[in-house]
């Protein structure tokens, strides 16, 4: 299990399954107040290291002593039926949203995972993330190895990380307008990202840290984990302002 720097704000900390080898990257403290919930597997993970205040889920894949512990701790446990609708994370974001929220006040969610398993699931995380029903809480997540920024409209989102490191900004359910980077080596200002680009995907960290920001749409912006190669400079202008052409206006 891989520490990090501590959570600087009491959070709402959701700890989801994948594969059970992979290592997972914590919090080294989480503040007073925060609030753990675990979704089904995910919940292996953090017996013994974190107390969790709730699990969610069919509980169909984690073990039963976990789930023993757990109770014993006080958890609070909320089991559905295997024959659901949606995903054990979507399940847990509901509680989030539906729940917590309200209950803590809280708005900032911080999704582990240690990645791996199905890809329609890890697919199908990433969008319910960034869906409209949780534009009113700050999203990251840490899945394995890459760090998820969830970059709704508004005063935008500081990126941590090294310098070289590679960042991809992916609009996530439809086009991103006036789309605004700082201390990434090909900036973008106020610019158009359509539905399914990748014209944002390997950019890179000048330094420490980078900002971004959109005035409509929500962005994924996903630090993989990798550092750059070297490259030579490109040979044709770079526009940090790319616009749909004429007549494709969402």
């Amino acid at each position: 299990m891989t520490d990090t720097p501590t959570v600087s704000q009491p959070t709402i900390l959701l700890a989801v399954g994948g594969d059970p080898a992979a290592p997972l990257r914590l919090p080294a403290a989480l503040p007073r107040g925060s609030v753990v919930v675990a979704a089904d597997s995910g919940l292996d993970r953090l017996t013994g290291v974190v107390r969790v205040d709730h699990v969610v889920g069919d509980l169909d894949s984690v073990s039963d002593a976990a789930l023993r512990h757990a109770r014993a701790s006080g958890s609070e446990v909320h089991r559905h039926p295997a024959d659901k609708d949606a995903t054990d994370i979507e399940l847990a974001l509901d509680l989030v949203v539906q729940h917590l929220v309200p209950a803590t006040g809280l708005r900032h969610l911080l999704v582990v995972g240690p990645g791996g398993g199905r890809f329609d699931h890890l697919l199908a995380d990433l969008l319910v993330l960034a869906a409209p029903w949780l534009d009113a809480i700050e999203v990251t997540a840490w899945i394995g190895a890459a760090t998820i920024t969830i970059v709704r409209p508004g005063a935008g989102r500081t990126i941590e990380g090294r310098r070289g490191e590679q960042v991809s900004l992916l609009p996530v359910h439809g086009a991103a307008e006036g789309v605004t980077t700082t201390a990434l080596r090909w900036p973008l200002l106020d610019a158009h990202l359509a539905a399914g680009t990748t014209r944002a995907v390997s950019n890179e960290m000048l330094g420490s840290a980078a900002t971004v920001a959109t005035s409509s749409g929500v962005v994924a912006v996903v630090q993989p984990g990798t550092s750059a190669a070297d490259i030579a400079p490109r040979s044709t202008p770079y526009d940090p302002t790319p616009r749909p052409p004429e007549g494709n206006l969402p």
